[in-house]
C-alpha cells in the first residue's frame, strides 16, 4: 500500500509520539508500505517553526530519509486538482495534500476530520 502523511501525522511519526493510533502506526512501520511525506509538510513545519510555534527536526529531509519514508513533490498537476476541491478545508497545506492524494489515488493517514470530507480513503 502507499500512503500520504499529513503533517501532524510526520511529526508525531518521527517523535514516536503516543499520539499516533495504533492503525496509523502499523500502516507506518509495515515493511510493504510505501510511505509519501509530501514537501507540503516540510514548507508547512520551515513556517511553523520560523514563527516560534512548532518545533521540528532542524534538518527534516534527513529525517525523513532516515524513517525510510519517500518524498513526494508539488506537481502541476497537483495545482490544477487543488482548484477543483470544494472548501470543507481552509488550510492551504492540507488542501494541498488532498489534492496529492486524489492525484495519486492513496489514502492520508490523517486524524484531521476535515481533511475525512473529501472523497478520499483516511487512515488513523
Amino acid at each position: 500500500m502507499i500512503v500520504l502523511l499529513d503533517t501532524h501525522t510526520l511529526i508525531w511519526a518521527l517523535e514516536n509520539s503516543p499520539r499516533l493510533s495504533a492503525t496509523a502506526r502499523a500502516v507506518l512501520v509495515d515493511p510493504d508500505n510505501t510511505v509519501l511525506a509530501s514537501v507540503v509538510s516540510g514548507w508547512e513545519i520551515a513556517i511553523k517553526k520560523a514563527l516560534g510555534k512548532l518545533e521540528a527536526p532542524d534538518d527534516l529531509e534527513h529525517a525523513i530519509e532516515s524513517a525510510g519514508f519517500t518524498p513526494r513533490p508539488i506537481t502541476f498537476a497537483d495545482t490544477r486538482r487543488i482548484g477543483e476541491l470544494a472548501q470543507h478545508h481552509r488550510d492551504p497545506f492540507d488542501r494541498m495534500m488532498v489534492a496529492q492524494a486524489l492525484v495519486d489515488g492513496v489514502p492520508i493517514v490523517t486524524s484531521d476530520s476535515l481533511v475525512a470530507q473529501y472523497p478520499i480513503q483516511t487512515i488513523w
